[in-house]
């Protein structure tokens, strides 16, 4: 008598017919099934036009997505091989789906800035309701972009290709009416001269560049040479998240600014806007600090813990801050809150709450670097990414 487990390769079921057999009825990609199916997603169907043929629906659309980001699979090709091959990623939106990888993931997706899943309150089982909001860290991290940094043109010289290639398609086009007529009297000549003067500007000694002289990404004119952690360069964007003291992501954007002082009201609004109310504590790091913003958040009621530069150094590395040239009166009342024991502990603590989450984005979900080009389709990624950040930390927790 055998003692191996029968085995055959052609048998007619390799999965038993009942899908409860192999995967729990608690599964991921059920979880996330419930709550796309829980949506209106009345406005994407509005959007379609009635042209072109038969389409896939915007919720299959978006349980495969969001299923996929949470499994940090992002490429199309590899969803597509995934749907294919997987029991799961086909039960998330259904084997038909295996082609889906089109325009319309464009529309679909961008529903996931639907600030009811991005919300603590916004899962299905979440424990967090929108009113008990209280901490919430702010952060950004820089994410390269899908651009190679070598391709790059300065403004001006962008602006000189666009006249050359306008005059070449004149040139053309007069040629396709009647390419015989006024023989030998076209304008390559000028063209030739046009280059020539191109050519000797080139050849001529390069003047010391501007201040405010942009860098345009040739391939992604919406991307930003950043600068990130150990004086390097990044040609991307920058993804900030609102964290709150369960690692939930309550507010996410993706911005090309160079700096993030300009950006925390528009984060504590966007935490306003997602969650119903404004939150109780907001912790950031020296980047977002500035006397205005110290004046807003003032204003605004909220309680904010924001070191600036020097302090941020105190704090870090123990090195004191010269208090002889702090004279605005926002910036030493900052300071003397920052210096309590309560400001200490949240400094501290504003690395476990929001790091952690950037660190499982980059690390496990591979967003390092972004797979579609604009601002716009970026924004996508990112959304897609923070919303199905929250769901597995929801579905985990329940």
């Amino acid at each position: 008598m055998s003692r191996y487990l029968p085995y055959n390769p052609d048998q007619g079921y390799l999965v038993p017919p009942r899908v409860d057999e192999v995967l729990d009825a608690d599964h991921l990609c059920f979880f996330i099934r419930r709550v796309v199916e829980r949506l209106d997603l009345g406005g994407f169907e509005e959007a379609y036009s009635a042209a072109g043929g038969m389409l896939y629906h915007p919720s299959l659309m978006l349980k495969v997505w969001l299923y996929a980001y949470a499994l940090g699979v992002t490429s199309s090709r590899r969803l597509e091989r995934r749907i294919r091959e997987d029991l799961a990623f086909s039960l998330s939106g259904g084997r038909r789906a295996a082609g889906l990888l089109g325009a319309e993931r464009v529309p679909a997706a961008a529903w996931a800035c639907d600030q009811r899943l991005l919300h603590p309150g916004g899962g299905d089982g979440a424990r967090v309701g929108p009113g008990q909001l209280g901490t919430v860290a702010i952060d950004a991290t820089r994410i390269k972009a899908s651009a190679s940094p070598d391709k790059v043109v300065k403004i001006e010289r962008g602006e000189r290709a666009r006249t050359r290639l306008k005059v070449r398609r004149w040139q053309q086009a007069c040629d396709a009416d009647d390419p015989n007529e006024n023989a030998g009297s076209g304008v390559g000549a000028a063209i030739e001269a046009l280059e020539q003067v191109e050519l000797s500007r080139d050849l001529a000694p390069l003047p010391r560049p501007r201040k405010g002289v942009l860098r345009q990404s040739a391939t992604d004119p919406d991307a930003r040479f950043l600068r990130a952690r150990g004086g390097r360069f990044v040609l991307g964007y920058t993804g900030e998240i609102a964290v709150s003291e369960d690692h939930l992501i309550v507010a996410q954007r993706v911005t090309a600014q160079s700096t993030d002082n300009a950006s925390l009201v528009p984060m504590v609004e966007l935490v306003k806007t997602s969650c119903g109310s404004p939150p109780g504590r907001v912790i950031a790091d020296s980047g977002y600090y500035s006397n205005h913003n110290a004046e807003q958040m003032e204003a605004l009621g909220i309680d904010a813990y924001v070191p600036d530069s020097n302090l941020a150094r105190e704090l870090n590395l123990g090195h004191q801050a010269d208090d002889l040239r702090c004279h605005d009166p926002r910036l030493r009342r900052m300071r003397e809150k920052m210096r309590s024991e309560q400001g200490r502990h949240l400094y501290r603590k504003r690395k476990a709450i929001v790091e952690p989450v950037f660190g499982v984005l980059k690390q496990q979900r591979n967003l390092r670097e972004f797979r579609l080009r604009s601002l716009d389709k970026v924004a996508i990624e990112f959304a897609l990414a923070a919303t199905a950040y929250n769901l597995t930390r929801i579905h985990r927790s329940r």
